[in-house]
This record gives structure tokens, sequence and C-alpha cells, in this order.
């Protein structure tokens, strides 16, 4: 009897998770029996891996062979486990040293030819492997840039079987991967192309200084989504952490450029609206993968036309939004994912949508209040901003006074008001002011009441909720931080609450 061990690594969500791979070859029929709750894509891997071993010349073992994957009671499911376990088929068969791979961590899928092909959700596992303590790793060649993002440890790349079952034997060492500089970052689009719309630029501003949600309104052309498409540009770049974060979320969900192994700025997602739930949530009938809202995560989400998303699709955000995260439910198995995006919703005040606004609407007042109820009160509390676009006119378009202000200069701003609230929040684990709670906005944080006067009428006048009355807080403690005030003024909360209390015309 003959026994082989190697590791690779399964994945739960954004969390990835050791898995040792052992192989047992024994007298007796012919046969594999995998072991270890592998869903259709692992069981698979014996054929792929048996055609791999013996297009790359050696011989796969016409024996008794068990396969087991520890922890057994974790669903294994993807293509990674086939570079695993042909390294441990050919260990127990004696065709390598097995001391070669019983610490080595090994990813990849195989092809029919012996070909290791590139998978996702690299950067994660590596990140395990690392937490685990083991400092080298075989990825595929297409996926080195990837897994190099991890310190301390050793990336191998490799392009097929053969050339790994030579480095395994000592024939022909593998040649560690060296991280080269990181591209530069694509440019932004510029807020100076946005003409007029003080109040929509305004609003951009505030909801990139304290992470806020914002509600756009207005006819075509008035120029919700160029908005929109410019908030990213205004956030600062993604430290380290939250780099690694959102690269690895894109890593799971395969959408990471090859040209850009790392995220380093705010991603912008604008999903359609016909995207399901789980598109837009996350899910899947086999492996879980992210969602539009996940893959936003410390980016933007935006929703052009958003009554045109189904009720039922929308409202599922009301609960991601409050706590940052999203936990997606299966028969196989659950996972977490983080998703702590800044919402911005874009929609026509009506069905007829006229380029001249309400002046030329033809909608009667019933189609205007069904378009207008597709969106829940309970998503739209959530929203700190509302804002009312109105149409650009001739002299804003065409005879432009001034130069609008640049993405680089509004940004400057943006950074300086961040910077304060940090200051202000530091020790409480918070960055911007849309985290703070009500409680220690009450409590370590509090308004003067003489500045809350209007919020306090419009709650007794059930204009707003608990949580829209906490929620017009945290806007004025921003609006304070961009004017460098230290404390917000009654100025501030009147602005703030305008913001708010804007409505469709009805």
């Amino acid at each position: 009897m003959t026994l082989a061990r190697t590791w690779s690594v399964g994945l739960a969500g954004v969390q990835g998770a050791m898995v040792e791979v052992e192989v047992d070859i024994a007298a007796g029929l012919p046969g594999v029996v995998l072991v270890g709750l592998p869903d259709a894509v692992v069981r698979q891997s014996v054929d792929r891996v048996r055609a791999a071993v013996a297009n790359a010349g050696g011989e796969f073992p016409a024996r008794r062979i068990t396969i087991g994957l520890s922890p057994a009671a974790m669903p294994k499911q993807g293509s990674g486990f086939d570079l695993a376990l042909a390294a441990a088929v050919l260990a127990a068969a004696g065709t390598v040293r097995r001391r070669a791979v019983e610490h080595l961590v090994l990813l990849g899928e195989l092809g029919l030819d012996g070909s290791v092909r590139g998978i996702r959700g690299v950067l994660p596992a590596v990140l395990a492997a690392a937490r685990a303590g083991h400092r080298q790793v075989v990825v595929p060649l297409a996926n080195a840039a990837e897994a190099a993002l991890v310190e301390r440890v050793e990336v191998l790349p490799v392009e097929s079987l053969g050339r790994l079952v030579e480095h395994l034997k000592g024939s022909a060492p593998l040649t560690p991967y060296e991280r080269g500089p990181l591209p530069a970052d694509p440019p932004v689009p510029d807020l100076g192309d946005v003409v007029g719309q003080a109040a929509g630029r305004r609003a951009v501003e505030v909801a990139a200084a304290g992470g806020h949600h914002l509600f756009l309104t207005g006819p075509p052309g008035a120029g919700k989504t160029m908005l929109a498409e410019r908030l990213p540009g205004l956030l600062p770049a993604l430290d380290e952490q939250a780099a690694l974060e959102v690269t690895a979320i894109h890593s799971i969900a395969g959408t990471l450029p090859p040209e850009a192994p790392l995220v380093t700025r705010p991603t912008f997602e604008a999903p359609h609206h016909s995207a399901t739930m789980a598109a837009l949530i996350g899910g899947g009938s086999g492996q879980i993968r992210p969602g539009a809202l996940c893959r936003a995560h410390r980016g933007v989400l935006f929703m052009d036309e958003a009554p045109e998303f189904p009720r039922a699709v929308l409202d599922t955000l009301r609960q991601p939004l409050e706590r940052g995260q999203v936990t997606i439910q299966r028969a196989s198995g659950s996972a977490t994912f983080p998703c702590r995006a800044q919402l911005v919703l874009a929609a026509n005040p009506c069905p007829c949508a006229s380029a001249a606004g309400d002046t030329a609407c033809t909608c009667s007042p019933l189609e205007r209040r069904r378009y207008q109820s597709r969106l829940s009160g309970p998503l739209l509390d959530r929203v700190d901003l509302r804002v009312d676009l109105p149409p650009v006119t001739r002299a804003a378009w065409l005879d432009g006074l001034e130069a609008p202000e640049s993405t680089e200069v509004v940004a400057g701003r943006v950074a300086r008001a961040r910077a304060v609230a940090a200051e202000r929040l530091a020790g409480t684990g918070l960055a911007l002011n849309s985290q703070v709670p009500g409680r220690m906005l009450r409590e370590r944080f509090a308004v003067p009441r003489p500045s809350l006067r209007l919020a306090e009428r419009a709650l007794e006048r059930g204009g707003l909720s608990v949580r829209g009355f906490d929620r017009v807080q945290r806007v004025a403690w921003t609006m304070a931080d961009l004017a460098g005030r230290t404390v917000p003024t009654a100025d501030d909360v009147a602005e703030a609450l305008g913001m708010r209390l804007q409505r469709v015309a009805a």
C-alpha cells in the first residue's frame, strides 16, 4: 500500500480553507474512488487527470486508487483541485518524490493535453495558504501575477503537467515568479464634463465625502448617468487591505482583468434593469458567485432607470446595505461576501420621460404615482441624498460662463473632509460619517439641539422616520467637514434635510 499527501484550497465566499489531498494506491480491481463531498466538477477531475497524465508522457496507475479530500465535511467545488490530484497520484505511484509534494500547495485546472489552465479565486486561495503557514504555491502561469500579490509566499508558475513533474523530480526546478510594477490606473471620467447641475454636483461631492447613498431624478439628458459615473473618481484610492478584499471578490467572480492583477481604484458596477436577484446579490446553481452589489464593494453600485428593476430585486438591497455584507444560503452550503458599496439610483420623473421635464409631461397623475411607487419607501428611507435635476438650459450648454470644477479639485476637498472625519472617529473602528451608529451619533457626536430644530419638526410631522433623522445628522456632519467646521450648524442641517426630503414631482 502506497500513500501520498499534498495540499490545495477550497473556497467558501471570499474565504479560503486548506484541503488536504490524500491518495492511496492498493492492490485490487482497477478503479478510482473519490471521497470528501466533491461536486460534479471535482468528480470529473479524475478523467481529466487520467488523460493529462497519459498525454504528458506519464502512466496513470491501473490499480485501486482511493482519493480523499479533507476536511471531509466541507463541500469541494470547482476545477482548481486538478493539479493537486495529479501530483498526489503521481507521488503515490512513485513517479515523483512523495516528500516533494507533502508540503506543497497546488492550484490549477488540467486540460486533457496536460496543459495547466487558469482558475478563479487564486488570490483568496493563496491568502489562505499563507495564513496556514505554507510558503510555496504552484499556480497556473495565467494566475501568477495575481498570486504574487501575497507577500511571504513563493509563487511557482507552471504551464503544463509535464513541467511540474520535472520540477518535482528535481531535474528542472520551476523559476519563482518575480512581481513587477503594477500598471498605471486608467483615467477616470472628469467631473468637469458635467455642465450646470450645481445641485447634482454638490450632492455627488457630499456623497463621496461621507459615503452616503444617492438618488438622482430628472428628465433624459439632465446628467444623471454622467454624475454617477464620476463619483468613483472622487473617492480616494483603496488602501492595501481594501484593495486585496476587492481583488479577491473580482477574482472569484472571474472579472479580474489579466493586465491589472490588483484593483486599486473604487469599482463601478452598473447592472442592466433586466438583472435577476442572483445577478444583483449573488448566487448560482453550483459554486456561489458574488453579484453586482458585492463586486461594487468599496465602490459604487449604479442602478440606472431604477423603477424598471423588479421591485422584489430592489428590495433585496435593503438588508445588505445596512449590514455591509450578504450571506447566500444554498442546500450545499452558504457563502458570505462583503458588500459595503455606495448605492446610486437614477430615475426619470415619469414614464414618458420628456426631455423638457414636467412642463411637457403627457402622463396622468395616476401613471406618475404608479411609476414612482416602484421604488419602495423602506428602500428610499436608506438613501441619504435625493436630488431633482432640472433640464440643462441652453445658456449652460452653449454659453457656459466659467469652466466647472474638475474631478481633481473636488477630490481634494473630499480627501480633506474624509481625513477630518477619520480623525474625529479615531478609536471607534469607523472611517466614514455614514457608518456611525445612531446611538453613537446621539451620545458621542451629537449635533447641537438648536441646529436640529428643523429636523425635529420634520420628525414630529412624520416627514422623517427615526432612521431618516439619524441620516440627516450624518449628512450634516459631512457638510460641516467639507466646510471646515468642527460642529454642524443649522444651515448644514437645513441643507441635509432639504436634500433628503426632495421628491419626484407628482
